[in-house]
């Protein structure tokens, strides 16, 4: 018995931001940990989740408006997944769960709970989101992005431990040469809006950058695959892509980035060191993204920008005086580094560790 395999359930759904350390989690658990995944079909997890871990599926969603005739189905949805959870963790005799939140946290909590097992909840944003207040007082511990999420959650047995980052952060493809044409010692401002893309920071970003050319900087632009104009500006120093696999090596040559403030993005730029103007996403759930930004505001390791507030004027010149600014941008790299956990994947894996084999 004791070199049984100890067996894990994995729930995480929906975003790169709950998969992406999860995943990082996963790949840093020893030998002996048999994982199993549990989704919604048709999420992003059907297509990342490496094939060494079987997927099971559930069909759940969240309370998106006020009580009604949805909520009774979604409830009646809510109850059909808590059962198959059960079964699912009865059958594979599983000794734990964790999960990174979201919606299918709910039923994979309770589950886990109405049989006695542990359960470990990961929260990676700085304001703990409606699920991970709800549910965190009944978990065994709560892993904590950034410290400052513990004083929402009074009730929980929290652990500040950052997030977890992708392995291509931390395995030395940081600085891989980069396969874009971007001279040697040119400034490069790199735009990304996270796992789903941000429109409208594509047109103000396509509105300000004949003025960032004409300083000679280059810009590389991931636009996301949501946004139809993304092939609308052709330029010499611009670069635009749906997305682009190599993120540690373009953050690391990055003088400047211009993005989203999911936990996810903030991770992968702290761990990078990479100076940031941030311009939260105005319609996140209870504007928790503006939360995360104000962690690295006040660090010192960012500039944020409010969407609702933001021009092409008020972009360009921020832009344009940052990189003037190198000494400026160099101490906001460090302030940024400052901020990351690089071994948060090792930290979170032993406090796995000790809740599930205790």
């Amino acid at each position: 018995m004791a070199n049984a395999p100890i067996r894990l359930l994995i729930a995480a759904s929906g975003t790169g931001g709950h998969l992406f350390p999860a995943i990082a989690l996963a790949e840093k658990l020893p030998a002996d940990y048999q994982i199993e995944w549990l989704g919604v079909p048709n999420r992003l997890e059907t297509q990342l989740v490496p094939k060494q871990y079987p997927l099971n599926t559930i069909a759940v969603e969240g309370f998106q408006q006020g009580f009604g005739l949805s909520s009774i189905r979604i409830l009646g949805k809510l109850a059909l997944s808590i059962l198959e959870v059960r079964g699912i963790l009865k059958q594979g005799n599983f000794q734990g769960v964790f999960t990174t939140g979201g919606y299918i946290a709910g039923p994979a909590v309770i589950a886990a709970r109405s049989l006695g097992l542990p359960v470990i909840f990961h929260e990676s944003n700085a304001l703990p989101g409606k699920v991970t207040r709800f549910f965190g007082p009944w978990c065994s511990a709560v892993a904590l992005g950034f410290e400052v999420a513990a004083k929402y959650l009074p009730r929980a047995k929290n652990v500040c431990v950052g997030t977890p980052v992708r392995a291509q952060f931390l395995d030395g493809a940081i600085d891989a040469p980069l396969d874009l044409a971007i001279p040697d010692g040119v400034p490069l401002i790199v735009v990304f809006g996270g796992s789903q893309g941000a429109i409208a920071i594509n047109k103000l970003v396509r509105e300000s950058a004949k003025a960032w050319f004409d300083a000679g900087i280059y810009v590389v632009h991931l636009t996301g695959d949501r946004d139809p104009e993304a092939g609308s500006l052709k330029h010499p120093q611009y670069i635009a892509l749906p997305f682009y696999n190599n993120m540690a090596a373009l953050l690391q040559r990055a003088t400047l980035a211009i993005s989203r403030s999911g936990a996810g993005s903030l991770t992968e730029l702290a761990v990078c060191g990479t100076p940031a103007i941030l311009i939260p996403y105005p319609f996140a759930a209870e504007d928790h993204q503006s939360y995360n930004a104000d962690v690295f505001t006040k660090a010192g390791a960012a500039l944020t920008l409010k969407q609702s507030e933001l021009t092409t004027e008020v972009l360009q010149n921020n832009v344009l005086n940052l990189l003037q600014s190198p000494q400026e941008l160099s101490k906001m790299g460090e302030k940024a580094y400052a901020i990351a956990v690089p071994d948060s994947a090792e930290k979170l894996a032993q406090l796995v560790r000790e809740v599930i084999e205790t």
